[in-house]
């Protein structure tokens, strides 16, 4: 490994390399990440300083504390679900699914800690239709004015993400890499996430493509009429 190469935890690289995209100018509606990145503070406040809306997980047992009529309550967000009325959830769809649209009950409470002119901090909760106690949470961080369809949609696209790593490790071999040095390792990943963009650039062609072009065996097109 290079010198100028230091030990940096999962938390810290991710807050270089977003704060570095963000600089560039990259847009970006939100930023999804898992649990670990969720309940690093620094992070998410790194996230809010450049007015970054995003949706973390967070682990259930997250101590939340804030302040309610000039007393400190500790918390967490298991505890604040359970308490929340039935007709709070939602039904939503969190994106297309294998099987189709991949419904869960979804709820939100917003949080009562500072937040800057025109957004707003939210707990979010999803909840599976099949089983009420398996619940996931998530850090919120968006415009005032967004919808809990909109927050859901956004965390729903986490599982759009694992797809394409999926796809990378499957078909590019992202993780059969056996690479005994730095500079093998750095290389061999380089060119799996290269190729890996580029079959999705193309993808998203044809895709479009397809949506525009028009279906030869349809009854509309003029050429089959009779």
């Amino acid at each position: 490994m290079p010198e100028e190469i230091a030990f940096a935890t999962k938390p810290e690289m991710a807050r270089e390399m977003v704060a570095r995209l963000l600089d560039e100018g990259i847009p970006c509606a939100f930023i999804l990440a898992d649990a670990v990145y969720g309940a690093d503070t620094k992070f998410r406040r790194m996230l809010e300083e450049c007015a970054q809306p995003y949706v973390l997980a967070v682990r259930s047992n997250q101590t939340l504390r804030f302040m309610e009529d000039w007393t400190l309550i500790q918390s967490d967000p298991f505890t604040m679900i359970a308490e929340m009325r039935e007709d709070a959830w939602m039904p939503l769809s969190a994106g297309e699914g294998a099987k189709g649209p991949r419904l869960y009950d979804w709820a939100r409470i917003q949080l009562k800690y500072h937040a800057p002119e025109g957004f707003s901090r939210w707990l979010l909760a999803r909840r599976s239709l099949r089983d009420r106690d398996t619940i996931a949470c998530y850090f919120a961080y968006a415009r005032s004015g967004s919808t809990l369809a909109e927050l859901a949609a956004a965390a729903g696209l986490r599982w759009t993400i694992e797809e394409c790593f999926l796809r990378a490790k499957d078909d590019l071999g992202l993780d059969h890499c056996e690479a005994r040095s730095w500079h093998g390792w750095h290389r061999h990943i380089s060119l799996v996430m290269a190729a890996a963009a580029l079959l999705a650039s193309l993808g998203a062609d044809q895709r479009r493509s397809g949506l525009t072009n028009p279906n030869k065996t349809s009854p509309d097109n003029p050429a089959i009429q009779a």
